[in-house]
């Protein structure tokens, strides 16, 4: 009996070890952090640069130069400044996080939020969804880029990045206005462009078709 009990114990050992191993590697793979080097670290240098949070060599080695731009990155978008690549981190950028889908669309949830607070914070709620659905519209038409992240950070496609409103503080309204939208609500009604006419200075959105007007907004095709 005694034999028995041991050779149990050793097979918890065994397997319990083997557990730890699978959840820490399974964890790691989708840290990157310094010292880390690949194709990953490429993107995210990629990405960086092309914001204007970094300013080394796409290079794929993950440095202090690389460093300190996912710090400046993680410290203009609310998240936890820790230099490290982590699964909220490449969600924001708009890169696979390695985990579940569950996951990659909290992170979209959360830019959409910051954007539409950005934008449209002050809006009737419908027209604050309407945004939502605008950069959605945008991620799925060929002229666009393919990602939340990236619709949202192309450059100069959206005022609120441009002044930094992206980072006021969030109103719980735009939390709910980005989860409709995600869940496929689009009072924009297919729009992939949007503008206040007492603001915009920028004549060639006048030439755009237009779908319909929601508070101050026009939204259009």
């Amino acid at each position: 009996m005694k034999k028995i009990i041991i050779a149990l114990l050793v097979l918890g050992l065994v397997f319990g070890g083997c557990a730890y191993y699978y959840r820490t590697w399974n964890t790691e793979s989708v840290l990157v952090r310094y010292g880390s080097r690949g194709q990953q670290v490429k993107d995210i240098q990629y990405l960086l640069r092309k914001w204007g949070y970094y300013n080394g060599s796409v290079d794929g080695i993950y440095g202090w130069r690389t460093t300190q731009g996912v710090r400046n990155f993680q410290a203009r978008n609310g998240l936890i400044v820790d230099g490290i690549t982590g699964p909220q981190t490449l969600a924001a950028l708009g890169l696979p996080t390695g985990q579940t889908n569950k996951t990659s669309q909290s992170g979209d949830v959360y830019l959409m939020a910051r954007a539409i607070n950005g934008e449209a914070r002050g809006e009737p709620y419908i027209g604050q969804i309407a945004v939502g659905a605008v950069i959605l519209n945008r991620v799925r038409h060929p002229s666009f880029p393919n990602t939340v992240a990236g619709v949202i950070y192309q450059p100069r496609a959206f005022t609120a990045v441009a002044d930094g409103q992206i980072h006021a503080q969030m109103e719980q309204d735009s939390i709910r206005a980005a989860q409709d939208a995600l869940n496929g609500w689009d009072p924009s009604g297919g729009a992939i462009y949007y503008y206040n006419p007492a603001k915009t200075t920028n004549n060639w959105i006048y030439s755009r078709p237009v779908i319909k007007r929601i508070g101050r907004h026009v939204f259009a095709e």
